[in-house]
């Protein structure tokens, strides 16, 4: 894989630590400007609905710019928006600092998704993928608990700055590093922008995207209520839920690896063999969470499993969508997220229920059902590989995107 996508993916890893960090931060944040807890945790809703809005918005305003300017100004909106966050007294002004952060993070990953896949052969956008979201991965297995422990030594304030100073970096890495000539197109101008939302009246296109968002939602409803389940149900101690998140990051990080080497031909069996584990496993982990042993295997299953068929989808909403060069990736990020921001609200009706801490992990495990029963009739789509009827542009015609 080209040395450009591992700068891009050190972008998403930077990102995506901020986008999950704020679930050990919420306390002190709460403590720190005189806000309730509640009232705090408004910080995460901003997040999610300012990356669900700002995927398609943000990529159809950038659409005509150059990609690696583009992906730079992202970083550095990102940037900005970290520093006025963490300097700030006001929770109003921080609140939107999130959600300008969010929409400097949908319009990256959604510009990044495409570019990714336009720096490798058409036969590969699988592998692309996966290096780019193993930073969103390693976020989860470093980025994280590094964040969590790093704002409770120096409160919520450092992690931001932290964010911020990785953000300097990629920016100069994406500048530097992105090559002039590499992303291929339809045609020398592309296509114009309401031939590219037309794309969404595809049935098989949407189905895919509603797929892919109900196994994101299964994976956020279970993985965000994790810590309840590590220590209520388990019995262990506060510092085994740092344990329980980084097995679910190493999870995710192999499930992403293997599916990017399977699901540009294997997309299929991907789907067909870790649907029904998928399935399976969450209920498992609801029985089973009492045995500390079995619960930390499972979270660990679990991860690499959500990610495998996560990741797999979402290369499917790109080939589908392949006659939108400048919108698939804000498409698929838009998927993405919608799973991200429903799961942990169905995960949290749960909580009130018989089922108590457990429920969301039922709730994941119905979640994956429904996603199963949608890609059912999409089983010959998803198992399809790479070919000129995805709608592959041909590897001659490209656009400068410095």
């Amino acid at each position: 894989m080209p040395l450009p996508l591992y700068l891009l993916a050190v972008a998403v890893f930077a990102m995506g630590t901020s986008e999950f960090m704020l679930a050990g931060l919420l306390p002190d944040i709460s403590s720190d400007l005189d806000v309730p807890v509640g009232t705090a945790a408004m910080l995460t809703s901003a997040f999610a609905i300012g990356m669900i809005v700002g995927a398609p918005l943000v990529a159809a305003l950038a659409r005509n710019r150059p990609g690696r300017s583009s992906l730079s100004g992202f970083v550095l909106a990102f940037l900005a928006a970290h520093v006025v966050g963490a300097a700030t007294w006001s929770f109003p002004v921080l609140v939107a600092s999130r959600v300008v952060a969010a929409l400097a993070y949908a319009g990256f990953l959604a510009v990044a998704l495409t570019t990714a896949t336009t720096l490798v052969s058409p036969d590969k956008k699988g592998r692309a993928l996966a290096v780019l979201l193993s930073g969103t991965t390693v976020a989860t297995i470093a980025g994280v608990p590094g964040g969590s422990l790093l704002g409770t030594l120096l409160g919520w304030r450092a992690t931001f700055w932290a964010v911020a100073a990785l953000c300097l970096p990629a920016a100069i890495g994406i500048i530097k590093g992105i090559p002039a000539r590499r992303v291929r197109r339809d045609a020398a101008e592309g296509p114009a922008l309401r031939s590219e939302l037309a794309q969404l009246k595809s049935p098989r296109l949407l189905l895919i995207m509603l797929t892919g968002a109900m196994v994101n939602a299964a994976t956020f409803a279970g993985f965000t209520f994790l810590a309840p389940v590590v220590t209520d149900t388990a019995g262990l101690g506060e510092l085994w839920i740092s344990v329980a998140l980084m097995l679910f990051g190493a999870g995710s990080l192999a499930g992403v690896t293997v599916a990017g080497r399977l699901s540009d031909r294997h997309g299929g069996p991907v789907v067909a063999i870790g649907g029904p584990l998928l399935l399976i496993g969450w209920p498992a982990l609801a029985v089973l969470a009492q045995q500390p042993a079995a619960l930390l295997a499972l979270v660990f299953v679990q991860g690499a499993l959500s990610f495998a068929l996560g990741s797999t989808l979402i290369t499917r909403v790109l080939y589908e969508a392949a006659a939108a060069p400048t919108m698939a990736g804000s498409y698929a990020t838009a998927a993405l997220n919608a799973g991200a921001a429903v799961g942990p609200l169905i995960g949290a009706t749960t909580l009130g229920t018989a089922a108590g801490d457990l429920g969301p992990l039922w709730a994941s495990g119905l979640l994956v059902l429904v996603a199963l029963l949608v890609a059912a009739p999409l089983r010959r789509v998803i198992a399809a590989g790479h070919s000129s009827e995805d709608g592959q542009t041909p590897p001659e015609t490209v656009e400068r995107i410095e």
